[in-house]
């Protein structure tokens, strides 16, 4: 009587299992007619080209089965019969089938045949946007006489003339002559494209509304054109850069519809949302050179209708403290141009330097016609330092000059780009200096990118002194080289020429210089790769030339790229050293 019992559990036990095998085998064979069906296309002879567009234009088949793709096989011949087309194959055959393979299959057999020519082609503008210079005709090679028709070729030299005729502003022009018209058994096509761009509308004046505490006089200076000016919507978007840049403002809306336009002017209407008028900062920092540091600055960003500005700034590290104040008084354009004084003290210990600066000066900021910028300075400073077992106490009034010129695709994190840089600065012994002096100094950084994202980097950094009496010149006005911005592989400022006792005193000439190799790993990652040279020194007669080499990370931070290097020091006086650092590479 037992074993009957047993037997019918096993028995359940084996239904169970069978019922469990059917529905995976349901589950899985549900799946396979869930699959996407696949499209298949062949074209003899081969042409990637053609290929790609009818897939392009069939799309996606989706979750069909075999049925559902013969029903639209029909679709599918018509949508590669256009897709051929397109590309100048009017003769072309289409055959189809399906096919039940793993996946429903629907294949294409594609006989291109010959491509239609262009035979004849016209492209012309008439009309006052013939005359500027600006305004391309479209061209090149896939619409000369001779070439494969493409639809798309025919579609685009379209569309750059209405778009120019919308940047530019000739708001009236139109087609007078648009044609392609197609012999498919000569196997030729012309095109006739004639563009009457009638008159070019002008800008008109621009008036300001809104929440805002400034004159009139100093928004109008921010406008990049004046009243009367040929339109152009690069103008407009000028204008809403400037004024989103000037740091006056939350809120731009710039409105300058060609539909509001009075005659052949377009009025240009500006609403405007001040920004808070102060605003404070707070901040932490750390790199190699300097330690651990905190800033923290407040400025107030107008205190007056006419725009002036002013702030106070102070940083704290280990081995040097400062504060300063600021006040800018924009000039015409406000965003390029303006005066800026300044005052500052600082106070720095550092390998065998220990300095008290005191500062005052003004400085004019203006742009020129070429993208440089020039700064011309005039700055008193007082200092009291100690040099080794050396001390002194100089005083200089220092007129000076200054250009520079940033070119980049991306200031955060640039692919291809150059700054250059060049100061000189002078002094005249007894016009409230101890000396007569004359300090330059130039730098000129450049990167470039290739073959998927590597990057390739280089940097060069010059310096010199001439002066009647080096023994006043004071360590802020001495080169030092080393550290993460000069010689990596060396602590800052530790290259430098050295007195009797061996302390660091700093020389009259700097040279600097370094390569680096950078290779993508992720998308925000990279691997560094660089050989870093350079020295300060007395003499131009065979400077010592210090040189560290090393690996690194790259992270490109919303803020810039982080870098962490570990370099060599290949001199006596280097060695195997970290460094970081943060901020753009130009």
């Amino acid at each position: 009587m037992r074993g009957k019992p047993v037997l019918a559990f096993r028995a359940m036990r084996v239904v169970q299992g069978l019922l469990g095998l059917l529905l995976v085998m349901a589950f899985c064979l549900q799946g396979a007619l869930a699959a996407e069906a696949h499209l298949d296309v062949r074209i003899t002879p081969a042409n990637a080209a053609l290929k790609a567009n009818i897939e392009a234009y069939v799309g996606s088949l989706g979750e069909r089965d075999q049925a559902a793709l013969q029903r639209f096989r029909r679709n599918a011949e018509e949508q590669a019969q256009k897709a051929a087309q397109a590309l100048g194959y009017y003769q072309a055959r289409i055959r189809s089938r399906v096919t039940d393979d793993t996946v429903p299959t629907l294949r294409l057999n594609v006989r291109p045949g010959e491509p239609i020519h262009l035979r004849n082609v016209t492209v012309r503008i008439d009309g006052p946007a013939a005359q500027l210079k600006s305004f391309r005709v479209p061209g090149g090679d896939a619409l000369k006489p001779g070439a494969q028709l493409n639809h798309g070729a025919y579609e685009d030299a379209k569309r750059l003339i209405q778009n120019q005729a919308s940047r530019f502003g000739f708001f009236r022009g139109q087609f007078t002559q648009q044609q392609l018209r197609i012999d498919p058994e000569a196997g030729v096509a012309d095109i006739e494209l004639v563009y009457a761009s009638g008159p070019r509308y002008r800008l008109g004046k621009v008036d300001f509304a809104g929440d805002f505490p400034f004159d009139d006089e100093l928004l109008q200076r921010m406008v990049p054109f004046k009243e009367g000016a040929d339109y152009d919507s690069e103008q407009i978007a000028d204008l809403n850069q400037a004024l989103q840049s000037s740091g006056y403002f939350d809120g731009v809306r710039v409105d300058a519809a060609p539909g509001n336009a009075d005659g052949e002017v377009v009025p240009v209407h500006v609403h405007l949302d001040a920004r808070k008028p102060r605003t404070m900062g707070l901040g932490l920092g750390f790199s190699t050179d300097v330690g651990p540091r905190a800033r923290a600055t407040w400025t107030r960003h107008w205190v007056n209708p006419q725009g002036h500005s002013l702030g106070f700034e102070a940083e704290v590290a280990a081995p040097r403290q400062n504060v300063g104040a600021w006040y800018e008084i924009p000039l015409d354009p406000p965003l390029t141009d303006k005066l800026r004084f300044t005052s500052g003290y600082q106070y720095e210990d550092l390998v065998d330097t220990e300095s008290k600066l005191l500062t005052l000066g003004g400085e004019w900021h203006h742009k020129l016609d070429s993208g440089w910028q020039r700064v011309v300075s005039l700055n008193w400073q007082r200092e009291e330092y100690k040099l080794g077992d050396d001390s002194g106490l100089s005083s200089f009034l220092m007129p000076g000059i200054g250009y520079s010129i940033l070119e980049a695709d991306n200031k955060v994190d640039p692919g291809k780009g150059y700054r250059l840089q060049f100061d000189v600065k002078g002094a005249k012994e007894g016009l409230l200096a101890d000396a007569d002096v004359a300090h330059i100094s130039a730098m000129a950084k450049g990167v470039t990118s290739f073959g998927g994202g590597q990057r390739l980097l280089g940097r060069i950094q010059v310096g010199g002194i001439a002066t009647n009496d080096y023994s006043a010149i004071p360590p802020s006005l001495r080169f030092f080289a080393g550290g993460d911005q000069s010689v990596r592989g060396y602590d800052y400022q530790t290259l430098s020429p050295k007195n009797s006792d061996g302390d660091r005193i700093g020389g009259r000439y700097m040279v600097a210089g370094s390569v680096e190799y950078q290779y993508p790993i992720a998308e925000r990652w990279r691997l560094a790769a660089f050989v870093d040279q350079g020295n300060s020194f007395n003499s131009l007669d065979f400077p010592s030339i210090k040189t560290g080499v090393g690996f690194g990370i790259r992270w490109i931070s919303p803020v810039g790229p982080l870098r962490l290097d570990l370099a060599d020091g290949l001199d006596e006086d280097g060695g195997i050293r970290l460094h970081f650092s943060m901020g753009p590479e130009l």
